[in-house]
Protein backbone atom coordinates (compact mmCIF):
# COMPACT_ATOMS: atom_id res chain seq x y z
CA UNK A 1 0.00 0.00 0.00
CA UNK A 2 1.36 3.43 -0.91
CA UNK A 3 1.84 5.97 1.83
CA UNK A 4 3.39 9.34 1.34
CA UNK A 5 6.41 9.81 3.59
CA UNK A 6 9.32 12.21 3.68
CA UNK A 7 12.29 11.33 1.46
CA UNK A 8 14.88 9.14 3.19
CA UNK A 9 17.70 11.64 2.67
CA UNK A 10 15.81 14.33 4.61
CA UNK A 11 15.57 12.11 7.68
CA UNK A 12 19.29 12.33 8.35
CA UNK A 13 19.82 16.07 7.97
CA UNK A 14 20.69 17.90 11.18
CA UNK A 15 17.96 20.20 12.38
CA UNK A 16 14.99 18.26 11.01
CA UNK A 17 12.65 16.24 13.22
CA UNK A 18 10.45 13.66 11.57
CA UNK A 19 9.87 11.19 14.43
CA UNK A 20 10.45 11.07 18.17
CA UNK A 21 11.69 8.26 20.40
CA UNK A 22 10.50 4.77 19.52
CA UNK A 23 10.82 3.85 23.21
CA UNK A 24 7.75 5.84 24.26
CA UNK A 25 4.21 4.93 23.26
CA UNK A 26 3.56 8.52 22.26
CA UNK A 27 2.06 10.21 19.20
CA UNK A 28 2.38 13.83 18.10
CA UNK A 29 -0.79 15.01 16.37
CA UNK A 30 -0.38 17.91 13.95
CA UNK A 31 -2.58 19.84 11.53
CA UNK A 32 -1.53 21.79 8.46
CA UNK A 33 -2.99 24.64 6.39
CA UNK A 34 -5.46 26.35 8.76
CA UNK A 35 -6.93 28.12 10.46
CA UNK A 36 -10.23 28.33 8.61
CA UNK A 37 -13.68 28.87 10.16
CA UNK A 38 -15.27 26.01 8.22
CA UNK A 39 -13.06 23.28 9.77
CA UNK A 40 -10.76 24.42 12.56
CA UNK A 41 -13.48 24.97 15.23
CA UNK A 42 -14.70 21.41 14.65
CA UNK A 43 -11.16 20.11 15.17
CA UNK A 44 -10.74 22.14 18.34
CA UNK A 45 -14.01 20.83 19.78
CA UNK A 46 -13.04 17.25 18.96
CA UNK A 47 -9.66 17.64 20.64
CA UNK A 48 -11.36 19.11 23.70
CA UNK A 49 -13.65 16.08 23.84
CA UNK A 50 -10.66 13.77 24.15
CA UNK A 51 -8.50 16.17 26.19
CA UNK A 52 -5.80 16.10 23.52
CA UNK A 53 -3.38 18.90 22.66
CA UNK A 54 -2.04 19.22 19.13
CA UNK A 55 0.21 21.42 17.00
CA UNK A 56 -1.29 23.54 14.22
CA UNK A 57 1.08 24.56 11.43
CA UNK A 58 -0.73 27.64 10.21
CA UNK A 59 -0.62 29.49 6.91
CA UNK A 60 0.06 33.15 7.60
CA UNK A 61 -2.52 34.37 5.13
CA UNK A 62 -5.20 32.38 6.96
CA UNK A 63 -4.06 33.76 10.30
CA UNK A 64 -4.32 37.26 8.84
CA UNK A 65 -7.89 36.57 7.69
CA UNK A 66 -8.99 34.82 10.90
CA UNK A 67 -6.96 36.24 13.81
CA UNK A 68 -9.58 35.44 16.43
CA UNK A 69 -9.64 31.79 15.38
CA UNK A 70 -5.85 31.68 15.59
CA UNK A 71 -6.02 33.06 19.11
CA UNK A 72 -8.65 30.45 19.97
CA UNK A 73 -6.19 27.69 19.02
CA UNK A 74 -3.71 29.14 21.51
CA UNK A 75 -6.36 29.82 24.15
CA UNK A 76 -7.29 26.14 24.18
CA UNK A 77 -3.71 25.17 24.95
CA UNK A 78 -2.45 24.03 21.57
CA UNK A 79 0.84 24.86 19.87
CA UNK A 80 1.20 26.64 16.58
CA UNK A 81 3.92 26.62 13.96
CA UNK A 82 4.85 28.52 10.82
CA UNK A 83 3.74 27.00 7.50
CA UNK A 84 4.77 30.03 5.36
CA UNK A 85 2.53 32.95 4.52
CA UNK A 86 1.19 31.75 1.15
CA UNK A 87 1.74 27.96 1.37
CA UNK A 88 4.46 28.18 -1.25
CA UNK A 89 6.63 25.37 -2.61
CA UNK A 90 10.23 25.77 -1.54
CA UNK A 91 11.67 23.98 -4.56
CA UNK A 92 9.91 26.37 -6.93
CA UNK A 93 10.84 29.54 -5.05
CA UNK A 94 14.14 31.49 -4.92
CA UNK A 95 15.69 31.39 -1.47
CA UNK A 96 15.31 35.06 -0.60
CA UNK A 97 11.68 35.06 -1.67
CA UNK A 98 11.05 31.91 0.36
CA UNK A 99 12.70 33.29 3.47
CA UNK A 100 10.72 36.53 3.14
CA UNK A 101 7.49 34.54 2.94
CA UNK A 102 8.42 32.59 6.06
CA UNK A 103 9.23 35.78 7.93
CA UNK A 104 6.01 37.43 6.85
CA UNK A 105 4.17 34.51 8.42
CA UNK A 106 6.40 34.81 11.51
CA UNK A 107 5.14 38.34 12.09
CA UNK A 108 1.75 36.75 12.84
CA UNK A 109 2.76 33.30 14.08
CA UNK A 110 5.15 33.73 16.97
CA UNK A 111 6.58 30.24 17.05
CA UNK A 112 9.96 28.57 16.68
CA UNK A 113 8.35 25.61 14.91
CA UNK A 114 8.40 25.48 11.11
CA UNK A 115 7.03 23.00 8.61
CA UNK A 116 7.59 23.51 4.88
CA UNK A 117 4.51 23.00 2.70
CA UNK A 118 4.79 19.64 0.92
CA UNK A 119 7.70 18.70 3.20
CA UNK A 120 10.45 19.60 0.77
CA UNK A 121 13.19 22.23 0.79
CA UNK A 122 16.55 22.72 -0.80
CA UNK A 123 19.48 22.08 1.50
CA UNK A 124 20.43 25.76 1.37
CA UNK A 125 16.94 26.62 2.67
CA UNK A 126 17.16 24.02 5.42
CA UNK A 127 20.60 25.28 6.43
CA UNK A 128 19.31 28.83 6.85
CA UNK A 129 15.96 28.11 8.48
CA UNK A 130 17.31 25.66 11.03
CA UNK A 131 19.26 28.56 12.53
CA UNK A 132 15.97 30.10 13.59
CA UNK A 133 13.40 27.29 13.75
CA UNK A 134 12.85 23.70 14.77
CA UNK A 135 11.94 22.15 11.41
CA UNK A 136 9.22 19.55 11.96
CA UNK A 137 8.30 17.07 9.24
CA UNK A 138 6.40 13.83 9.86
CA UNK A 139 6.40 10.09 10.09
CA UNK A 140 2.84 9.53 8.82
CA UNK A 141 0.64 11.52 6.46
CA UNK A 142 -2.50 9.60 5.48
CA UNK A 143 -3.24 12.02 2.62
CA UNK A 144 -6.61 13.18 3.90
CA UNK A 145 -6.39 16.03 1.36
CA UNK A 146 -6.55 13.55 -1.54
CA UNK A 147 -10.15 13.45 -2.73
CA UNK A 148 -9.44 10.31 -4.75
CA UNK A 149 -9.01 8.42 -1.49
CA UNK A 150 -12.03 7.27 0.48
CA UNK A 151 -12.36 8.29 4.14
CA UNK A 152 -12.02 4.63 5.06
CA UNK A 153 -8.74 4.36 3.17
CA UNK A 154 -7.37 7.46 4.90
CA UNK A 155 -8.20 5.97 8.29
CA UNK A 156 -6.63 2.68 7.30
CA UNK A 157 -3.39 4.39 6.30
CA UNK A 158 -3.23 6.42 9.49
CA UNK A 159 -3.72 3.40 11.74
CA UNK A 160 -1.47 1.07 9.81
CA UNK A 161 1.61 3.29 9.82
CA UNK A 162 1.38 4.83 13.28
CA UNK A 163 4.11 3.66 15.64
CA UNK A 164 5.87 4.84 18.78
CA UNK A 165 7.05 8.41 18.35
CA UNK A 166 5.09 9.08 15.16
CA UNK A 167 4.39 12.63 14.07
CA UNK A 168 1.16 12.44 12.10
CA UNK A 169 -0.29 15.11 9.82
CA UNK A 170 -3.95 15.83 9.22
CA UNK A 171 -5.23 18.98 7.49
CA UNK A 172 -7.79 21.47 8.79
CA UNK A 173 -8.68 22.54 5.27
CA UNK A 174 -11.66 22.46 2.92
CA UNK A 175 -10.10 19.92 0.58
CA UNK A 176 -9.55 17.49 3.48
CA UNK A 177 -12.90 18.02 5.19
CA UNK A 178 -14.68 14.83 4.15
CA UNK A 179 -11.75 12.51 4.78
CA UNK A 180 -10.43 14.20 7.89
CA UNK A 181 -13.74 14.57 9.72
CA UNK A 182 -14.39 10.87 9.19
CA UNK A 183 -10.91 9.57 9.95
CA UNK A 184 -9.72 11.79 12.81
CA UNK A 185 -12.16 10.75 15.58
CA UNK A 186 -11.80 7.09 14.66
CA UNK A 187 -8.03 7.44 14.55
CA UNK A 188 -7.99 9.00 18.02
CA UNK A 189 -10.16 6.17 19.35
CA UNK A 190 -7.86 3.61 17.73
CA UNK A 191 -4.74 5.15 19.24
CA UNK A 192 -6.24 5.40 22.70
CA UNK A 193 -7.35 1.78 22.51
CA UNK A 194 -3.75 0.79 21.72
CA UNK A 195 -2.43 2.67 24.73
CA UNK A 196 -0.86 5.61 22.93
CA UNK A 197 -0.59 9.00 24.57
CA UNK A 198 -0.78 12.28 22.66
CA UNK A 199 1.83 14.94 23.42
CA UNK A 200 2.87 18.34 22.10
CA UNK A 201 6.05 18.71 20.08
Amino acid sequence: MFIEQIPVWLRFIKGIKWRFSHKKKTIYLTFDDGPIPEITPWVLDLLDKYHIKATFFCVGENVSKHPQLYQEILRRGHQTGNHTYKHIKALCTPNEEYFANVEKAASLIHSKLFRPPHGLMRYSQIKELRKHYRIILWDVVPRDYNRKLSPEKVLQKACRYTRNGSIIVFHDSIKAEKNMTYALPKYIEYCLSKGYQFELL
